[in-house]
């Protein structure tokens, strides 16, 4: 009896988990650079019940986990604006979170603060910093494919993008920003990837996928739901019989 509430119940967890990560991404469909979140799903463990026929296995329901983000390149919007910036390629852009640690962003809005340096639209500067000469607006920056900085023909600096060897193993700190991890592997220098300057890369999410999958989990979430009530009237009956 009791088994079929757990397994039910974990149903419903694992429903619940993907109504979540699809919710986020749709939230951030709009965002320029987000990566959706994947999930995949696993059996929890199966036991052998001796008191059915033989012996057959019983499973403890499902579980849900995260596998990754999505790679997928995201479509590039023309800007106008100097300082948006999108990454053709795999790779992202080095920043200097709060906290003092490096994150990675596909996210190319930024700005200048006013030091001079330019930052994400969030205020986290560039690695390596990159200020420009006092004076200087968006519209007097030239930013190359390979990174490099100009002003009035002069070079101040390269935005060096950088990658690591499992992109997808990232662990996400918010805001689109990323941290790497054992699994994801050490950040190095990107290879292959670009920078266009004037454009954004918008999230790689797509709508179509995520309501279908959202309908999915709603439907997953209902059943599960049922079964619970349904154990629960089974066992009311098998306390009255006793």
């Amino acid at each position: 009896m009791l088994e079929g509430l757990y397994s039910a119940a974990a149903g419903m967890e694992t429903a619940q988990a993907q109504l979540d990560a699809v919710s986020n991404n749709i939230a951030n469909q709009n965002t320029p650079g987000y990566q959706a979140q994947l999930l995949g799903f696993h059996d929890l463990l199966y036991t052998t019940d001796n008191a059915l026929p033989s012996n057959a296995l019983v499973g403890a329901g499902s579980a849900a986990t995260t596998i990754g983000f999505s790679q997928a390149q995201g479509s590039l919007q023309q800007t106008g604006n100097p300082l948006d910036l999108a990454i053709s390629g795999s790779g992202y852009l080095e920043v200097r979170q709060p906290s003092g640690t490096v994150g990675l962003t596909r996210n190319g809005t930024l700005q200048l603060n006013a030091s001079g340096q330019i930052t994400t639209n969030l205020g986290m500067e560039l690695v390596p910093p990159i200020t420009v000469p006092k004076g200087t607006t968006a519209s007097q920056i030239s930013i190359a494919a390979d990174g490099t900085v100009t002003v009035a023909n002069q070079r101040i600096g390269k935005i060096q993008l950088v990658d690591v060897t499992a992109p997808d193993k990232l662990l996400p700190q918010g805001n689109s920003v990323y941290a790497a991890t054992a699994a994801s592997g050490p950040i190095r220098v990107a290879t292959g990837a670009t920078i266009q300057q004037g454009f954004l890369e918008q999230s790689n999410v797509n709508l179509n996928t995520e309501i279908t999958d959202m309908v999915q989990a709603q439907q997953a979430y209902s059943m599960g739901s049922r079964a619970v009530q349904f154990e629960g009237q089974f066992g009311q009956i098998a306390a009255t019989l006793k």
